[in-house]
């Protein structure tokens, strides 16, 4: 099980990632939403919030959160979805990932990744 402080460095590290890609591909496909990954093991919720032009707010830690996006892994597979070892799609399928989402915001989402 990975610590608190190893997923929010994945995180972070994937707010820095988002925040390379260029202005005119975050305008097209970004949306302002809520994003909230809950780490099942660690009892936390990561939150996040893209404004109108795919900028990312702070993210913050919190108990509990409500957000058009809704994630939920383990520590271990958050960490390998971020670092790109797991794939969205088959973490999925096999249930270590939830997704609570309309396709649209997804897709979107996929875009920017």
């Amino acid at each position: 099980m990975a610590t608190l402080e190893q997923c929010q460095a994945a995180v972070a590290s994937l707010v820095e990632r988002l925040a390379q890609v260029d202005t005119e591909t975050r305008r097209t496909y970004a949306v302002e939403r809520t994003v909230a990954c809950r780490v099942r093991d660690l009892g936390v919720v990561f939150l996040a919030t893209f404004d109108d032009d795919g900028t990312i707010s702070e993210v913050v830690t919190a108990e509990t959160g409500t957000a058009q996006v809704r994630l939920t892994a383990s520590s271990d597979d958050l960490i390998a979805l971020i670092e790109g070892r797991l794939a969205p799609a088959a973490a999925w399928a096999t249930g270590r990932l939830k997704i609570d989402a309309s396709v649209l915001d997804l897709l979107k989402l996929r875009a920017l990744l």
